[in-house]
């Protein structure tokens, strides 16, 4: 299979946009945006989780919480951080790869 130039292609409009009336560098800061609220969304809910396992745990030392609540906020505060963790991981993998690139 022969692989052509990329002098050859040509920019074509996303399906949508000409109704919406948005241009390609529009939608690309309009999803960067919505990638950036994500990832600040998903550190708000990693952060709440780790606050509320926490919190639980103060309340188990003062006698006022059941020990399988505390494990299971534990836990799952422990998975979440792992998650936060590998994406992280992944993220500034991404960005050294693309650093590398030559232009």
């Amino acid at each position: 299979m022969m692989i052509g130039p990329v002098g050859s292609l040509r920019l074509a409009p996303s399906i949508g946009t000409e109704a919406a009336g948005a241009s390609p560098v529009q939608q690309a800061s309009d999803a960067g945006a919505s990638f950036a609220d994500a990832l600040a969304q998903a550190a708000s809910r990693t952060v709440g989780k780790l606050e509320s396992a926490e919190t639980l745990s103060m309340e188990a030392l003062r006698g006022n919480a059941d020990t399988r609540q505390v494990v299971d906020a534990v836990m799952n505060a422990q998975q979440t951080l792992q998650a936060a963790v590998a994406i992280r991981d992944k993220i500034v993998s991404a960005y050294l790869e693309v650093s590398r690139m030559s232009i």
